[in-house]
């Protein structure tokens, strides 16, 4: 890696905010498989015995997905992340406003959404639940550099990011500061999770959009219109 681009440290002490998918109304997931009771307890108990046991998932989940994917699955079929492929390691990510983390889950919806509901004019509902999340840390500070290093906020390509997560994994680092690439906010990768900890809900928001329209209404309140994204203005 180019000496200037990981020369700077900072003693990272304060919350993160993590944004995740939800639901705002707990629902029974394989009722629609079954109308027999008997049958969502057997497929509860078959779920549970695949799944990776976690104590706190809103912190593990992103390291478990590394594993997982690593020996279980093709990667073909996994989409990376900035800082990594998928396959060796995991990477949570958090921000250190909300804001910037609605550009950067708008923008990630709204791609599935194109992949997905392209020709749908109308509006998709998607429910997020925000967490602040404790970071304790030494972190490589990448803010600023982009200005010399552009590739670290492209927008459509991740491959010199990733090279650089795979190096600072190898070298045991903690992670990372960096400027979000869907806005002038910041985003957190970390790559140990004792780093992390002091997990707490902070709120819940909705999203719909309407992919014909490039349109994306983001409440925090339900009916209540909190911001305004284009997401064509992410890409």
């Amino acid at each position: 890696m180019l000496p200037d681009l990981v020369d700077t440290n900072v003693a990272w002490a304060d919350d993160l905010v993590r944004n995740i998918k939800t639901i705002r109304a707990s629902q029974n997931l394989f009722d629609d498989l079954s109308a027999d009771p008997a049958d969502w307890a057997a497929a509860i108990t078959a779920e549970a015995e695949e799944r990776i046991p976690t104590a706190a998932s809103v912190i593990t989940r992103p390291f478990d997905y590394g594993t997982v994917i690593s020996y279980s699955f093709d990667p073909a079929h996994w989409q990376a992340t900035r800082f990594g492929d998928g396959t060796r390691y995991g990477v949570w990510y958090g921000s250190t406003d909300v804001v910037t983390t609605v550009y950067e889950t708008v923008f990630h919806w709204h791609r599935f959404l194109m992949d997905s509901y392209a020709g749908e004019d109308r509006g998709i509902v998607g429910e997020r639940r925000l967490y602040d999340v404790r970071c304790e840390a030494l972190l490589i500070d990448l803010r600023g550099k982009e200005r010399r290093h552009a590739d670290l906020v492209h927008r459509t390509s991740y491959a010199f990011t990733q090279r650089l997560g795979h190096f600072l994994h190898g070298q045991g680092s903690n992670g990372l500061l960096v400027r979000s690439a869907r806005s002038k906010g910041v985003n957190a990768a970390i790559l140990r999770r004792e780093r992390l900890s002091n997990v707490r809900e902070r709120m819940l928001l909705t999203y719909r959009c309407n992919p014909a329209q490039d349109h994306c209404a983001v409440e925090r309140e339900p009916g209540r219109v909190w911001m305004k994204v284009r997401p064509s203005a992410l890409y």
